[in-house]
C-alpha cells in the first residue's frame, strides 16, 4: 500500500496544489489513512488512481466538503463507490482543450475530416462549433450557435498562429472504449463529478458544450484504438485532409512499446496526426522540445512537437 500512498502525496504536491484545496486536502488524507488504503488496495491497479476515487465519491455520496464527511461516504458507501470505480473511467471531456489545438487544425489544408481517439462523450470533435478568445485575438461562436456556445479562455503566446475563421471540417467520428451518451443522465452526471469541485468555470462551460452536442451530435463509436481505429479512418472521406487527434489518451496505455507502435502506426498510415499528452507519454518527441515544462502537456503533429498546453486548454506555448 506504500506506492498507492505515494501516488496521492505526489497527486496532492504536483496536481492539486494551488489548483484544488480540497483535493489536495484529501488527498493528503487518504495517503495517511489506512482504511482508505486498504479500500484502494482491494482495487485493480489501473482504478486506484485519485481523479476516479473523488469523483466516483463524489457521484454516489455528493462533494465531501471536509475530511469528516469524505471518511464518512467511504465507510458507508463503499461498495457503490467501488462499483463505479471498476465500470467507469476518467474520461474528462474538456471542451476548453478545444482552444490550444484548434490553431493548428487551422493550418491545415481543408476540408478537413477528423476523427478523435479516446472521444468520451465527442464534445473535443466539435472546435468549428466554439467561441474562443486567446486574449489578442476572440474568434465568436457560427451563428447557428452563438447563443448557447461556450466561449474558451485561453492563454496563447505572441507566436501562436491564431486563426480568424473556423476550419471546414466535412466529417467527424469518435473512438472510446466506452462511449459515453449525452442523452443518459448519469453519463452527463458522471462528465460533471470528472471536473474538480472549485473549477466552476469549467463546469459551466461543460454544460453548455453539452447542449451544443445535443444539438449536433457526433458520432462516437466503441472500440480499442489499437485495434479499430484503422476501420474508421477507412471510412473518412477520399478528398478530405485526415486528422487524427487525442488528449491525455494514451498515458492511460501503460506499455511503452504499445504507445511508440501507436506512434509509428499513426506516422506511417499518411494521415495528419495531433497528439497533446504529457510530455512522459512519448519521451522520444519530448527530447526535441527542450526543457520540460511542468504540469503542461506538449502537442505533436506527426511526431514533431509544435507547442506546450495546459491540461485544459487553459494555455498555449508555441514553439
Amino acid at each position: 500500500m506504500n506506492s498507492i500512498a505515494e501516488r496521492y502525496r505526489r497527486f496532492a504536491r504536483v496536481e492539486a496544489a494551488g489548483r484544488s484545496p480540497l483535493y489536495e486536502t484529501l488527498a493528503k488524507h487518504v495517503a495517511g489513512t489506512q482504511h482508505a488504503l486498504t479500500f484502494l488496495s482491494r482495487l485493480p491497479r489501473d482504478r486506484q488512481q485519485p481523479n476516479l476515487l473523488f469523483a466516483a465519491l463524489r457521484h454516489v455520496c455528493g462533494t465531501p466538503m471536509s475530511i469528516t464527511e469524505f471518511d464518512e461516504a467511504l465507510g458507508e458507501h463503499a461498495q457503490a463507490i467501488a462499483e463505479v470505480m471498476v465500470t467507469r473511467t476518467t474520461q474528462t471531456n474538456e471542451p476548453g482543450r478545444c482552444a490550444a489545438f484548434l490553431p493548428s487544425l487551422c493550418q491545415m489544408q481543408g476540408p478537413l475530416a477528423l476523427i478523435e481517439v479516446g472521444a468520451s462523450a465527442g464534445l473535443c470533435l466539435l472546435p468549428d462549433a466554439y467561441g474562443y478568445d486567446w486574449e489578442r485575438q476572440q474568434l465568436a461562436p457560427p451563428s447557428q450557435f452563438g447563443a448557447i456556445a461556450p466561449v474558451f479562455h485561453c492563454h496563447a503566446s505572441e507566436n501562436a498562429p491564431l486563426p480568424l475563421q473556423h476550419p471546414e471540417i466535412v466529417w467527424r467520428a469518435g473512438l472510446d472504449l466506452n462511449p459515453l451518451d449525452l442523452s443518459n443522465h448519469e453519463d452527463v452526471a458522471w462528465l460533471e463529478n470528472l471536473i474538480w469541485p472549485e473549477h466552476h468555470e469549467r463546469f459551466a462551460r461543460l454544460r453548455a458544450a453539452v447542449q451544443v452536442a445535443r444539438k449536433n451530435r457526433p458520432r462516437v463509436v466503441a472500440g480499442d484504438l489499437r485495434q479499430d481505429l484503422s476501420g474508421l479512418i477507412a471510412e473518412a472521406p477520399s478528398d478530405a485532409t485526415v486528422v487524427v487527434f487525442h488528449t491525455a489518451v494514451l498515458s492511460y496505455i501503460a506499455d511503452q512499446n504499445d504507445r511508440d507502435a501507436f506512434a509509428r502506426s499513426m506516422i506511417d498510415t499518411g494521415v495528419v496526426w495531433l497528439s497533446n499528452e504529457s510530455p512522459g507519454v512519448f519521451p522520444e518527441f519530448a527530447e526535441k522540445a527542450g526543457p520540460i515544462r511542468e504540469n503542461m502537456f506538449l502537442l505533436n503533429i506527426n511526431g514533431q512537437p509544435v507547442a506546450w498546453t495546459g491540461p485544459h486548454g487553459q494555455e498555449l506555448q508555441w514553439l
